[in-house]
């Protein structure tokens, strides 16, 4: 006969079972009724028994069989409560540290933020010639940062997959390119844009992108630049911002400038289109600039398809900011098309 399990014995069993009683008596060789009522005894005596999801129920009786009802298939509702606490919690400090993201500048004097357009690096009609000389120029120049602002590939899923077969690359190939893009250089920021989110939260950028140290945020990144003069610029950049326009194509940003918040540079991509307003905020005297950066897809059947019209100034923009300037001055940040031209700029204001 097997010996009569110690109260320490049955603590042990309960535990190891995860609180599980029919689990527990059956690992002990006992009754679960049996068990049930050692359990109450040993409570009395000041143990603490471990929880249980699961209280075997009164037996389901029939005329030729019974059977112990299953336990429950989820969490008891005290600790389903209690998960749902911890991910607010979690979520709540997440979204509070992205309202505005500080990045410290380590390096004294002028900077530079190339915006890369839309890249959708596997497309046939991407200029791949000028990401790789574009991510070139941002290795070379001392205080030039390159930034991105979403579609890194064209991703086609679902309905949409079917244009894997209008274009050279696989999808495949598709993610090994944007891999080679995404390494070629350091990102002070990378946005998720549309085509980037057709993946859903199993997006394979963000994974490339945390192999660079970058900081990539889905749709949209505000951030505070701080400079070791104490000098602090906001950089706006979203995929798009809401809004559009037949006669301003820069309404979108415009629109987060007048009714928004009040930031140094706004960027946005999406469209595929250049655009440019400045605006002074009266409160502050900061200047704002309001920028949309193009793509480089340059050839686009589905532009073409539809009638857009050609509105690229280049692929991408090139913001210079000056912290030595006094906050309010209107040449702080100044905005360049050509990206060559603009790290020329940008070597000289650092050298005079």
């Amino acid at each position: 006969m097997r010996a009569k399990a110690t109260d320490d014995q049955i603590l042990k069993a309960v535990q190891d079972a995860k609180g599980i009683r029919s689990a527990a008596a059956a690992k002990l060789g006992m009754a679960d009724r049996t068990l049930l009522a050692r359990l109450k005894k040993m409570k009395t005596k000041g143990y603490t028994v471990p929880r249980s999801t699961y209280q075997p129920g009164e037996p389901v009786e029939n005329a030729d069989y019974s059977f112990t009802p299953l336990p429950e298939d989820d969490v008891s509702i005290e600790e389903l409560v209690e998960q749902r606490k911890r991910k607010f919690a979690h979520k709540r400090e997440y979204e509070e540290a992205s309202k505005l993201i500080p990045i410290r500048i380590k390096i004294n004097g002028p900077i530079g933020l190339l915006h890369f357009g839309d890249p959708h690096v596997d497309d046939d009609g991407t200029d791949i010639e000028a990401l790789e000389r574009h991510t070139d120029l941002c290795n070379r120049t001392p205080g030039l940062f390159a930034c991105n602002v979403g579609d890194t590939t064209n991703n086609w899923v679902g309905r949409l997959a079917r244009l894997y077969g209008e274009q050279a690359t696989s999808a495949a190939q598709a993610w090994r390119l944007a891999e080679w893009f995404i390494g070629r250089c350091s990102w002070l920021y990378m946005i998720a844009g549309n085509h980037d989110l057709f993946s859903g939260s199993g997006d394979p950028i963000k994974w490339i992108a945390k192999q660079q140290n970058a900081l990539y945020k889905s749709s949209e990144a505000r951030i505070a630049l701080k400079f070791p003069n104490g000098r602090e610029v906001r950089v706006n950049a979203r995929h798009d911002h809401s809004g559009s326009s037949i006669w301003n194509p820069a309404h979108g940003p415009m629109k987060a400038a007048m009714l928004g918040t009040r930031d140094h540079i706004y960027v946005a991509g999406h469209k595929h289109e250049s655009a440019y307003s400045v605006l002074k905020d009266p409160i502050s005297g900061i200047t704002m600039h309001l920028m949309k950066v193009a793509s480089y897809k340059v050839y686009d059947r589905y532009a073409k398809e539809r009638g857009f019209r050609d509105n690229a100034l280049s692929p991408c923009g090139l913001t210079v900011i000056n912290p030595l300037l006094p906050a309010d001055h209107p040449d702080m940040v100044k905005v360049w098309w050509e990206p060559e031209e603009g790290a020329e700029y940008l070597t000289w204001l650092r050298n005079r």
